[in-house]
């Protein structure tokens, strides 16, 4: 996979360890009225197709429009859908309360959406309920739902651009991105186990004496789906596509940010033959709506991706009530290790988009850079001059912008808050770190240096665009204190020594590493950490194990002619 220069000069960098197709990428420079403190926007647009597999969601000449002067402004989409998605139909909360969702470009509300609480819980539960143990889907042949899975993935992409434009505006992302990987991934994913759902089975048990065994996986009910604000749709399309495959059915809660494109995606899984009740979307709050979720007698499993701390809740929750199972895609501190035979031009871009891509609000970025020590100071040096050219503005306005806003105003405030941290804990800020904009949730991005272990800004997960910048000596010690984290999500490694990525592959405790490559991830590979980030799989065959029920089948064998 290629990939060209993302500054306006040339650089070294080696097509073979990038994960982003070329025709991704552009070099256009920003319109004055971006905030320009650095550039890799570029970059971010490229992982869409990667992320999804290698896809190409827009062909080559597209990007040369780009480069040459910009697409237009995106326009604000239409609004449709913001009540409840209970049962096939879209209804008011039981309360009728409802809440505002914002722009986080300017703080505008853009709709206020029904907010569900327990009674409308138990409402979608009830459905969900009726509709796997009287309904037709957990019947269907698994071809059968997989054709209907199918027919949903080709409504998404159908609605990519709506779907983009949407997510865009509710979560400040910039619409390219958004299309080639937010919408990319959650119609590969509903592909991807579409075809995994005919090929769900059980195995054939060695027994002793006159018996035979066997095994049946099966579904095991109404699954509750509690999905992030960070990557709404593809989390939507990863959670919800497993599920269906092996025959649940389920209630989904987004993200009370994020609300718009989960009700959309609602009513495209009506349009594709997605039975009433197999798929209910209920928006509200985690103390009401999430809480209701984890703690109902009558949901069977639930998965959810979020913070550590609501992921401690989500269990406790569900051992108190029915000691449903759970399935937890936390919180991560990522090391990203970069040895001093590394491409450092590759290294800097990689050590930004490990960081920086989707506003630094990715669970398993890269926020703990270490940096050999013989190559730390070129490195440093090359990163700040790097990041003069990055540009922070509205995405939706100008395609050349590489960072929107933080999602709201609250993330707005705790990034500036650890930001502030880490100016008194002492460390020195390289470059960023301000906010940025007349208006909305603007943060320039902040490279810290000086960083000690112990300080709270390297040893918490920040959810957002700030780089912890270290250095170090020895592989052994590179290992050590990528280790010394609560958190086992990711891990990064640059080298051009194939023993060394190899032993800190199989040192790392991570869910996922990547070699000479970060964030490169498609429907087949499982995605899930260790230790505080959580426990099981997203995506890959592993994800359907949450959501299905091993049940051991013996028989008596009588006059067989062979045992």
């Amino acid at each position: 996979m290629g990939s060209r220069s993302l500054s306006n000069k040339s650089q070294r960098t080696s097509p073979a360890l990038l994960p982003f197709p070329s025709h991704f990428t552009t070099s256009a420079r920003a319109t004055p009225q971006s905030n320009r403190v650095g550039r890799s926007g570029d970059r971010a647009r490229a992982m869409g197709s990667e992320m999804n597999g290698g896809g190409t969601d827009r062909p080559a000449a597209e990007g040369e429009e780009e480069k040459k002067g910009g697409a237009p402004p995106l326009e604000a989409p239409e609004v449709r859908f913001t009540k409840l998605f209970i049962n096939g139909c879209f209804v008011d909360a039981v309360s009728g309360r409802t809440f505002e969702t914002r722009d986080p470009r300017t703080g505008d509300v853009i709709a206020s959406v029904a907010e569900g609480d327990k009674e409308d819980v138990d409402l979608a539960v009830k459905a969900a309920r009726d509709a796997f143990d009287h309904g037709e889907w957990p019947r269907m042949s698994g071809s059968e739902r997989g054709r209907i899975m199918t027919r949903f993935a080709d409504l998404v992409e159908r609605h990519a651009d709506e779907l983009a434009a949407l997510e865009s505006l509710d979560a400040g992302k910039h619409p390219a991105v958004t299309k080639a990987v937010d919408i990319g991934n959650a119609a590969g994913s509903l592909r991807y186990f579409a075809g995994a759902a005919d090929k769900v089975h059980g195995e054939t048990l060695r027994m002793r004496g006159q018996f035979q065994g066997y095994t049946l996986r099966e579904p095991l009910g109404v699954a509750g789906l509690i999905i992030p604000w960070n990557f709404p749709t593809t989390m939507f399309g990863i959670k919800v596509a497993p599920a269906l495959a092996v025959g649940c059915t389920m209630v989904v809660k987004p993200a009370e940010q994020t609300p718009l494109s989960a009700l959309y995606l609602a009513d495209l899984a009506k349009q594709a033959g997605i039975p009433d009740g197999v798929i209910n979307v209920v928006p509200g709050f985690g103390p009401t709506a999430g809480a209701a979720i984890a703690s109902h007698m009558d949901v069977d499993v639930v998965s959810f991706t979020g913070s550590t701390e609501v992921g401690r809740l989500i269990m406790e929750a569900s051992a108190r009530s029915n000691l449903k199972p759970v399935s937890l895609e936390l919180g991560g501190k990522s090391p990203l290790i970069i040895f001093e035979d590394a491409d450092l031009d590759m290294a800097v871009e990689l050590a930004i988009s490990a960081n920086f891509f989707n506003k630094g609000e990715a669970c398993i970025a890269a926020s703990r850079v270490y940096v050999q020590e013989s190559i730390y100071e070129r490195f440093e040096k090359k990163l700040a001059e790097r990041m003069k050219s990055w540009v922070v503005g509205d995405p939706l306005n100008d395609p050349r912008v590489d960072q929107g806003p933080q999602v709201d105003k609250a993330q707005y405030e705790r990034v500036l808050n650890y930001i502030e941290l880490g100016r008194r804990e002492g460390a020195t800020l390289l470059t960023g770190g301000k906010p940025c904009g007349q208006k909305g949730y603007y943060i320039e991005p902040a490279v810290f240096t000086n960083v000690k272990e112990d300080m709270v800004i390297a040893k918490e997960e920040i959810f957002g665009p700030v780089m912890c910048l270290m250095k170090f000596r020895t592989v052994e010690e590179a290992i050590a204190r990528a280790n010394a984290t609560r958190y086992g999500l990711g891990a990064g490694v640059v080298t051009r020594d194939l023993d060394v990525a190899n032993r800190v592959v199989r040192s790392v405790r991570a869910g996922l590493v990547w070699v000479n490559c970060y964030f490169a991830v498609c429907s087949d590979c499982p995605f899930g950490g260790r230790g505080m980030s959580g426990f099981g799989k997203d995506e890959g065959m592993h994800a359907l194990d949450k959501y299905l029920a091993v049940k051991s089948v013996v028989t008596p064998i009588r006059g067989s002619p062979w045992l």
